[in-house]
């Protein structure tokens, strides 16, 4: 019989791994990604307190249609929006154990251009 890694397994370990590194405060919180299947969400935490500062997601009623590149790219740049109203420029990314690439970097660049350091 072939057993198969449990792949969220193996990325929650590569999670923690990268955890113990970053850690968001108020002054920077930690930009935070989740990738599932069908949608994307993005947070701002404040580690210290824990507290959550500003999310969203790909579920949102602002976000349109289309492939989930171009969804990841409207989360990017709709959470850079909300954190800059709220006055956070400067983030730490976390990119949650996954690949920086496809999804992940989409939203990550489109938050880059929507105005956030990182």
């Amino acid at each position: 019989m072939i057993s198969k890694p449990d792949k969220n397994k193996l990325r929650k370990k590569r999670h923690m791994r990268v955890r113990n590194k970053l850690s968001g405060t108020a002054e920077c919180p930690r930009l935070n990604v989740f990738r599932s299947n069908t949608n994307i969400y993005a947070q701002l935490i404040d580690d210290v307190a824990g507290v959550t500062l500003v999310s969203a997601s790909s579920n949102d009623q602002t976000i349109a249609e289309g492939s989930k590149t171009e969804q990841a790219q409207a989360v990017g740049k709709l959470v850079a929006e909300r954190a800059i109203e709220k006055g956070h420029k400067k983030v730490v990314f976390d990119r949650g154990g996954y690949i920086y690439h496809g999804r992940v970097k989409a939203l990550a660049e489109a938050a880059r251009e929507a105005g956030l350091e990182f």
